[in-house]
């Protein structure tokens, strides 16, 4: 891949990084011909509650998951920032290291489904791609009825059927790719850890030996 190849852009808590995240990294990677994807924990999220975990631990559990995969890097600008982390701030900032140089953001349906309650959402498609992932046998059609108004319409304006235009232009497009279905959840582990359950072949080993090593997730997560 040269320097104009697309960079692909995955966020989330990761509390803990699991096989979903990597595998939906790994295949979205493959299909739309992605150089590099950036794994980047949000410090405090906007969304939900602060995480038990802190966000260097969250991060150390990221380097360690995708170490040997010279495709995927870690990104800690949002651990790093002070206050509340909004992806639109984020993009800027990228936006502004990489010149017009395609980015895509990568987002489950459930995400996507509800970025109209992101900060400056209508100001992500000027920044980057939006790539939703999606399992097998789930209804495009479902997800555009059950789309707010104002984001039906963008999906509907920006959604294109193929890749060239994520690899041409910089930003603006919406693509759905199918992926691999793998029912893991963050929850479910830290669930499973809390109770003295085992979370072999949910994460990866290495990330294990980490929360073990740490003592992470020992007390139930009620959230």
């Amino acid at each position: 891949m040269n320097s104009s190849s697309p960079i692909g852009l995955l966020g989330g808590t990761f509390d803990p990084i699991h096989f979903a995240h990597l595998r939906l990294a790994e295949e979205i990677a493959d299909g739309i011909g992605l150089s590099k994807v950036r794994f980047i924990p949000t410090g405090t999220p906007p969304h939900r509650g602060t995480p038990r975990v802190s966000a260097a631990q969250r991060m150390e559990m990221v380097r360690l998951a995708i170490g040997g995969n010279p495709r995927f890097e870690a990104d800690d600008r949002e651990v790093r920032r002070k206050g509340v982390c909004y992806t639109f701030d984020t993009l800027s900032e990228l936006r502004a290291e990489l010149g017009e140089r395609p980015l895509c953001l990568l987002m489950g349906s459930d995400a996507f489904s509800a970025l109209t309650t992101w900060h400056r959402w209508e100001e992500l498609f000027d920044l980057a791609h939006v790539v939703i992932a999606h399992r097998p046998g789930f209804s495009l059609q479902q997800l555009q009825s059950s789309l707010p108004g104002p984001l039906r319409k963008a999906y509907m304006q920006r959604l294109v059927s193929s890749t060239g235009l994520l690899r041409r232009d910089s930003a603006g497009a919406i693509y759905v790719r199918e992926i691999t279905a793998l029912d893991i959840a963050a929850t479910q582990i830290r669930g499973l850890l809390a109770g003295g359950g085992s979370a072999h072949y949910l994460v990866p080993e290495a990330v294990l030996d980490y929360i073990e090593a740490n003592r992470l997730y020992k007390e139930r997560d009620a959230r």
